[in-house]
């Protein structure tokens, strides 16, 4: 059956339309991805649905879609979810990073504060020739990540540097990063953390703080957060935790999230992670709202891996699938206006879809300090769609 604008594309063409082939108008849709479980957290779905594209926009999701189409993935056996969003990354790092997180079902990213003011237009540019939305957090501290500590110097911890940095790219700087811990910022984290504020309130942005043995409790840091901040690498273990010794969450920690501060996991290499940690923080019942990578085109030799492997991390410690999809996918994209329609597969969405596989095994999973679990679930990435167009694998 012909749609509108066929119908009236072949009325305007007159005559000459009858002598086409039957079959070019066979072709309804772009792209159509056939028979996988579609889980989207944002719709409510599970359940094995096919997914078609039309003009890099999802035009349906429907189970057994009697349509054609110019090209088909079969996800028949796999998870088709919509595109995975990191808003921890460090990409912007270095040209190839964007094009790793796309081949692992990465649509949309966010590097979190690689550069300060004095080198962001560096970061920007690798920003803006992502083939996916890509943006940037901009370092407090204005040299960037400095192996003998972004503000330990308190003078780097410029507020106008940043200020007329994001004045001058407002388009792709979408908030403030400060690294609190003891070798970043030291006993300068509280002022450190209150010029991060002030650099960001002045255009009504978020900030993210990255905590884990910080010098100052997060008791102190956690009250100059405000709503939709984010604290990044939750899991980070003691000293200055989000729990106290008895394994109790914070009561400053429980007044952030009611006051709209997210916490996000960042698996990343160093001291972000612990299994035991994480075991009390999950028993406590206090459980991540997004799940993010904190990596860039090396993590294939790390513990991270990839997306889909931190993913599975939280399988192993007893999220659900869904529940695991939600914090990739329709979670992130409630924090930065730029993927506010992103995170689903509504249709008239962007096109942006992750083919995932889940295999049943023994899979070992690594932390931060050399610790290993096992799970027997892993996510692997499989295709990615990006409006609408299949992404060739390497």
């Amino acid at each position: 059956m012909m749609n509108r604008r066929q119908f009236l594309h072949r009325a305007a063409a007159g005559v000459a339309t009858v002598a086409r082939p039957v079959n070019a108008w066979a072709a309804r849709y772009d792209l159509v991805i056939r028979g996988g479980r579609v889980i989207d957290p944002s719709l409510r779905i599970d359940a094995i649905r096919d997914v078609a594209i039309a003009d890099g926009r999802i035009a349906a999701v429907e189970a057994n879609l009697a349509a054609e189409a110019a090209e088909v993935i079969d996800a028949r056996g796999r998870l088709v979810v919509p595109g995975l969003l990191d808003i921890h990354t460090h990409y912007a790092r270095e040209k190839d990073g964007p094009l790793v997180g796309l081949a692992d079902g990465v649509t949309g990213w966010i590097d979190a504060g690689s550069q300060g003011a004095d080198r962001i237009a560096e970061m920007i540019a690798t920003a803006r020739s992502a083939p996916q939305p890509g943006r940037v957090l901009i370092n407090i501290g204005r040299a960037g990540i400095l192996p003998d500590g972004d503000t330990m110097a308190l003078a780097r911890a410029d507020v106008a540097a940043a200020q007329e940095a994001i004045a001058r790219h407002r388009d792709f700087i979408v908030g403030v990063k400060a690294r609190l811990s003891r070798e970043v910022a030291g006993a300068n984290d509280a002022e450190v953390l209150r010029r991060a504020q002030e650099a960001a309130s002045a255009f009504d942005l978020p900030v993210m703080i990255h905590v884990g043995q910080t010098v100052s409790p997060l008791s102190t840091l956690l009250p100059l957060l405000k709503r939709g901040d984010i604290v990044t690498h939750l899991f980070a273990p003691p000293p200055n935790s989000i729990i106290d010794e008895g394994g109790r969450i914070l009561p400053e920690v429980l007044a952030a999230r009611r006051r709209g501060v997210w916490f996000d996991v960042a698996n990343g290499r160093n001291g972000h992670i612990r299994w035991d940690t994480v075991d009390r923080i999950m028993q406590a019942g206090f459980w991540p709202d997004t799940l993010s990578t904190d990596g860039n085109s090396m993590s294939r030799t790390t513990g991270v891996i990839d997306f889909p492997n931190v993913m599975s991390k939280f399988l192993m410690v007893g999220m659900t699938i869904d529940q695991v999809v939600a914090r990739a996918t329709v979670n992130p994209s409630r924090l930065f206006p730029l993927f506010h329609d992103r995170g689903t597969l509504n249709v008239g969405a962007p096109a942006d879809v992750a083919v995932l596989e889940l295999r049943q095994g023994r899979f070992e999973f690594l932390d931060n300090y050399n610790n290993t679990r096992t799970g027997g679930q892993r996510l692997f990435p499989s295709d990615t769609v990006l409006g609408g167009r299949r992404i060739p694998r390497a």
